[in-house]
């Protein structure tokens, strides 16, 4: 069986709650790092006498200095993740896959569609749009959850409100919420998009986001200038033992992010 490269050792030097399945973990390299990622990457996390499993990067640069990863609590190895440390150690291979094209973005309207832990993939394209006010357009943040505990960096989403316009929606809302109710297509309703200048970015569940994009090239964005960021069952992570396939594309080589225009049809087709 194909394997991804030796990972290589990186120390936990923080981890802080999500919500009540999720948190977020800060890897600081031990010894020989790996080279720098790129917003909508991933990694292959190797938990100790666990397994290992790919997750992308949540943040490029975190509070000291190291990579942020943000796991929710799913199977084995994640939930072993989420039970890691400050002090614990893991197993690092990467980066791999292609990232979010903030290049193609420049001079446009930045457009982050987001549902669930898929904000995580997205939060550092926030972080660079807004850390370069000049190379970019307007920023929009669209995100959806299934209920307001369910929702990530919560305390970010509210100081993003300013110099980003945000909003936030969920399905399942508690007695105390007095925000929006429903899937997040719905809140471009609420958006001022001009289409000829916006790039969009979305990732969280795929069924989300094969509506959102088409909702979106339906308002007249082209297919190209829509970015979506796609899931299979990746194990090698360098394209050779093609657990990950779909259709023409391996995902771990060719994607995760991926123009809506090569994606639209294979978007139709489920994971076995």
């Amino acid at each position: 069986m194909t394997t991804v490269p030796s990972p290589l050792p990186y120390r936990v030097a923080d981890t802080w709650a999500e919500t009540s399945d999720t948190r977020s973990i800060e890897l600081v390299q031990a010894g020989e790092g790996l080279s720098p990622f790129a917003p909508g990457q991933f990694a292959m996390i190797y938990a100790f006498g666990v397994g290992e499993v790919p997750i992308s990067v949540s943040a490029l640069r975190g509070r000291h200095g190291g990579l942020v990863h943000t796991v929710r609590a799913v199977g084995a190895v994640s939930t072993a993740l989420y039970r890691l440390r400050p002090g614990d150690s893991v197993g690092l291979s990467g980066p791999y896959g292609t990232g979010w094209d903030l290049e193609a973005a420049a001079g446009h309207d930045v457009l982050v569609v987001a549902g669930g832990i898929g904000l995580a993939p997205l939060r550092p394209v926030v972080h660079t749009v807004l850390a370069r006010p000049a190379e970019y357009g307007r920023l929009a943040l669209l995100v959806g959850a299934r209920t307001p505990v369910d929702l990530v960096f919560q305390d970010e989403i509210e100081n993003w409100r300013g110099p980003a316009r945000v909003e936030v929606t969920v399905d399942r809302p508690g007695p105390s919420w007095r925000g929006a109710v429903g899937v997040v297509t719905t809140l471009l309703d609420r958006l001022d998009l001009h289409p000829e200048r916006t790039c969009a970015l979305v990732c969280g569940p795929e069924v989300m986001m094969r509506h959102t994009a088409r909702d979106l090239v339906t308002r007249g964005l082209a297919p190209h200038r829509v970015q979506v960021s796609l899931e299979r069952n990746m194990r090698c992570a360098t394209g050779h033992c093609g657990h990950c396939q779909l259709g023409p594309l391996l995902l771990c080589r060719d994607g995760p992010v991926v123009g809506y225009d090569r994606v639209a049809d294979l978007l139709l087709v489920r994971e076995l």
